[in-house]
């Protein structure tokens, strides 16, 4: 096999920032994937031009032997991959900004809006067809790589990918649960730890930490040091933070009231949730529709224009780097490994490291069905993710993850099928709708307002 000594990663979405630069960094930095090939692919010819020659001018500075591809036709640099991870995203900065701002209308409040609520299932109606074209595309070219699918809403995409093409070995990431880093920070929240220095391999041993749910709705269901429960020095340090808290530093709508909201889920269910940011709008309490006043105030919506800057100055980063205005050198210094690139760092060196996949459950949460969709703690090789035993999912908390499941499964099936009828289904079953009245509205204002980044078939079914 080629990845053995020369591994060659595709990356479809080259000029999705938030991974592209990373992969650069950690192709280049690691010995056994510097010696393979990075090839690049992105719709937009000059984005992807800056990616390919950056890439290029970090290899060189850093005197590797890495080769660097880029095309605009993703066909043209499939042949002989070994690992393809999907990472693009069209205009989705305005879409999630047109899902937030009608949603809100009909009294649905999202902070991130692109995993769960209406915002969720567009977006996997913007994505999923063409996730759907690579796969076709992979599994003519190059069946034997394994797809990593980083697009959100990742459930739903990695679902698709299980059932819908089945030949193809595939799972699927999110960067909110990257090992050993999420283990060391509920180290250092129960007090096992003062500092990041003080954890060693002897402190992860004695500490038994479990985590598992359905992406962006994961708990943490054990966390016992030398037998020892934790969990209420883990919930005291929310608590703590959430009294101490002011609004000096990230304000972002995923930002906000995090700690507060933390705690009061682990006062509710007894069990910390660890993706609080995305979490928080996955249940109902802080849509802001009770008739009291609640203590933590409604959701804040995504900030669009706050995203477009953010991009912007990601795309500046890289100009300077091009142009000379910022060293080349400094380059290994701005950056560092990425979720993707260090599991397949991992599968190709066989490093044995566990990393946190979304796969199928294959038993690990006990209670829960073998095919269920859910990012799990797994030992990771060339032979795929194996979730490691986690115990069951607690009664209150199952409920819900089984109806995000449902949501998720059929919005997939919606896509997939283009079927009208499982698309209002699947909206009437996300845990953020209230009102029929409401969904149906949402779907057509959505369906018009997004008709340039949709498959004309659901134009054709709703005339039908």
């Amino acid at each position: 096999m080629s990845a053995a000594q020369h591994p060659k990663v595709v990356v479809i979405g080259a000029g999705s920032l938030f991974f592209g630069r990373q992969s650069i960094w950690q192709m280049v930095h690691s010995p056994y994937l510097n010696k393979g090939t990075l090839a690049l692919v992105d719709t937009d010819g000059e984005r992807l031009d800056k990616m390919v020659r950056l890439a290029r001018m970090v290899a060189a500075d850093n005197g590797v032997e890495l080769k660097v591809e880029g095309s605009t036709d993703r066909k043209e640099v499939l042949p002989d991959a070994d690992f393809v991870v999907l990472s693009f995203a069209e205009d989705t900065v305005k879409y999630r900004g047109i899902d937030c701002a009608v949603s809100e209308k009909y009294g649905i409040r999202m902070c991130s809006g692109d995993t769960i609520g209406p915002g969720g299932i567009f977006r996997a109606m913007r994505e999923l067809p063409a996730i759907m074209d690579c796969a076709r595309d992979i599994e003519a070219i190059c069946p034997e790589a394994w797809v990593i699918n980083y697009i959100n809403p990742s459930t739903v995409h990695g679902i698709a990918l299980a059932r819908y093409a089945p030949k193809l070995k595939s799972f699927a990431l999110c960067d909110s649960h990257h090992m050993p880093h999420k283990k060391l920070h509920y180290a250092l929240r129960a007090g096992i730890i003062k500092d990041k220095s003080e954890y060693t391999p002897d402190v992860d041993a004695r500490f038994d930490f479990r985590v598992a749910g359905v992406n962006h709705f994961t708990w943490l269901l054990k966390a016992e040091y030398e037998g020892r429960d934790i969990m209420p020095q883990i919930g005291d340090s929310l608590k703590r933070d959430a009294e101490t808290a002011t609004l000096g530093g990230d304000t972002g709508a995923k930002a906000l009231h995090n700690d507060a909201i933390g705690y009061q889920l682990y006062e509710i269910f007894g069990y910390v949730p660890t993706c609080v940011a995305h979490t928080k709008e996955y249940v109902r309490y802080w849509q802001g529709l009770g008739k009291l006043k609640d203590a933590i105030p409604p959701l804040s919506i995504w900030e669009t224009e706050d995203r477009y800057r953010r991009h912007e100055e990601m795309w500046e980063q890289v100009d300077g780097f091009l142009s000379g205005k910022t060293p080349i050198a400094e380059y290994m210094n701005s950056f560092g490994p990425d979720h993707a690139t260090d599991i397949i760092e991992s599968m190709v060196g066989g490093l044995g490291k566990p990393f946190f996949i979304n796969t199928l459950n294959r038993g690990a949460v006990s209670n829960m069905n073998d095919d269920a969709f859910l990012e799990l703690l797994c030992e990771v090789t060339m032979d795929g993710p194996k979730p490691l035993p986690v115990g069951e999912m607690p009664r209150g908390i199952r409920g819900m993850q089984e109806l995000v499941l449902d949501t998720h499964e059929l919005t997939a099936e919606a896509v997939v099928q283009r079927s009208r009828e499982k698309l209002r289904r699947a909206m009437l079953t996300d845990p953020l709708v209230s009102s029929i009245a409401d969904a149906d509205r949402i779907i057509d204002e959505l369906l018009e307002l997004e008709k340039d980044a949709l498959p004309q078939e659901w134009f054709e079914l709703a005339k039908s």
